[in-house]
């Protein structure tokens, strides 16, 4: 799969939901509901990080939810792309992006989202095929202002922002046309995980999901 067939998954999947709730799931038993919670909120496109020893189980488990497209995130090496394909993700986040990772990514038929940061870590990524990126971390590296900054030399790269973003920031950067959704965890907080309280993440997910009217 290459590059650009990658980014042209992904900007499709970006265009589905304004926000992509970024998930750290450590019990694969709330899988089920907390997909189902953020799907019916009318968030269907889901990244589920690589950072808990579940996380594999709990794609694997929400992969399987009606209406729901779950990819994996901080996917950092060949190996943490096979087993997310494996898994079931139907896409990979990473922070940034090396040689190796895009190679894999274009063995496996796994579309990346590459993180970058820097105009030139953008332009890297254009010339190697991919114009739908993560920009990570979002608020600690310039925030929409930065952002404004890059669209004048780089229109033709639309970003994810992800890293520092709320409910409060995410209509500011929204507004940009580089920008067809962001990336948040405050949606689905750990203490609301914990105690399966689908319906305030399903209220999250409405509030959030209406950004994009």
């Amino acid at each position: 799969m290459t590059p650009q067939a990658q980014s042209a998954r992904n900007r499709e999947l970006c265009n589905l939901a304004p926000v992509i709730p970024v998930l750290v799931v450590g019990d694969a038993e709330r899988a089920v509901g907390l997909a189902e919670a953020l799907v019916s909120g009318g968030l269907p496109v889901l990244e589920v990080t690589l950072r808990t020893p579940a996380a594999l189980e709990v794609i694997r488990r929400m992969s399987r939810v009606e209406g729901g497209h779950v990819g994996a995130g901080t996917v950092l090496t060949r190996d943490d792309v096979k087993r997310a394909k494996d898994a079931g993700a139907s896409f990979a986040v990473s922070p940034g992006a090396t040689e190796a990772l895009v190679q894999a990514c274009i063995d496996e038929a796994l579309p990346l989202l590459p993180g970058a940061a820097t105009a030139s870590e953008a332009m890297l990524l254009l010339e190697a095929g991919y114009d739908m990126l993560k920009f990570f971390p979002a608020e600690a590296a310039g925030g929409v202002k930065y952002l404004k900054s890059l669209a004048g030399p780089l229109p033709q790269i639309s970003f994810c922002p992800t890293g520092g973003v709320t409910l409060e920031s995410a209509p500011t950067y929204l507004a940009l046309p580089s920008i067809p959704c962001v990336g948040g965890s405050w949606i689905a907080p750990d203490a609301d995980v914990a105690a399966a309280d689908w319906a305030a993440i399903e209220a999250r997910a409405k509030a959030a999901a209406a950004l994009g009217r």
